[in-house]
Parts: C-alpha cells; sequence; structure tokens
C-alpha cells in the first residue's frame, strides 16, 4: 500500500500550509499569553496550545477534522513531547514546537482513525458471524467474509489517511 500510515499522515501534516499557519499562531499566542517573559513556549503551556492547534487545524485541515474530535488530552500531550524527544526542554523554540506539533497531532489523528474503524468492527463482525450462523453456512465462508469485511475497513482507514 505504499507509506505506511504513520509517515503518510506526518507528510501530509507538514506539507500543509494551513498546519504551518496554526503552528505559528500557537506559538506566538502562547508567548504573548506569558506576556514576552519567554523565548517559546514553556511546558506548562502545551496544553492549552494543543487546544488552540486543534480549533486552528479543525477548521483548515481535512485529517483533524475527520479523526481528532475533540483536542488532545494531557497524557497524548505529554506522551507526544516525549515521542519528540523534548521531554528535558523547559521551553520548547519554534522548531522545536513544529516537532511536538506534528508529533501530537499524527498520534491523534491515527488513534481517532483506528478508533472509528476498529472500534465497531467486533460488533460488525459479531454481526456477520450471527447473520452467517443463522444462514446456516459454512464455518470457513463466514470467516472469509469476516476477513474480507476487515479488510475493506482498514483499507477504508488508509486510503482516508491520505
Amino acid at each position: 500500500m505504499g507509506l505506511s500510515p504513520s509517515k503518510r499522515v506526518d507528510a501530509t501534516l507538514r506539507r500543509s500550509p494551513a498546519f504551518a499557519a496554526a503552528c505559528d499562531v500557537a506559538f506566538d499566542r502562547c508567548r504573548a499569553d506569558a506576556q514576552g517573559a519567554f523565548g517559546g513556549v514553556r511546558r506548562y503551556q502545551l496544553a492549552s496550545a494543543a487546544g488552540h492547534l486543534h480549533a486552528a487545524l479543525r477548521a483548515s485541515v481535512p485529517l483533524v477534522r475527520r479523526w481528532v474530535a475533540t483536542p488532545p488530552p494531557r497524557a497524548r500531550v505529554d506522551a507526544a513531547l516525549r515521542a519528540a524527544g523534548l521531554q528535558d526542554e523547559q521551553e520548547l523554540d519554534r522548531p522545536q514546537f513544529w516537532e511536538f506539533a506534528a508529533e501530537l497531532f499524527r498520534e491523534a489523528v491515527l488513534a481517532g482513525a483506528a478508533e472509528a474503524a476498529f472500534g465497531r468492527a467486533p460488533a460488525a463482525a459479531a454481526g456477520i458471524v450471527g447473520m452467517g450462523v443463522a444462514a446456516r453456512a459454512a464455518p470457513v465462508v463466514i470467516g472469509r467474509v469476516v476477513a474480507v469485511y476487515t479488510a475493506g475497513v482498514a483499507a477504508a482507514v488508509y486510503l482516508g489517511l491520505g
């Protein structure tokens, strides 16, 4: 299928002018909130920065609009900081903030897509199995139908991430 979903989402976000603009606006807003006392964004500001980013990205980036319904929670903000290798930084400069934002929203999009697709899949698979049993279909046929359904869901989510 080409690029992994993670790389695909990351590339889409990083190439997006709307993502770049939202990062710059959120960075500048955090600096303004601190009345310019710091050269960058402090760690305690990251949760509110994530909320600002979410609002801007939800309005302008289709991936975020489709897969990230709410701003990322504090636990995801902290995880993104660690994943970006910035956990020891007390203050993020603009490039570090961009890296943090890309990590945060890449993971949020992937989590939202997985939840949307596979949160419903067990119930749908159970429905397929139930209908197969009621129709007295062979177990092999039921298994193949469930496998095809699951592959279709996975493909739809993957294509929706581009």
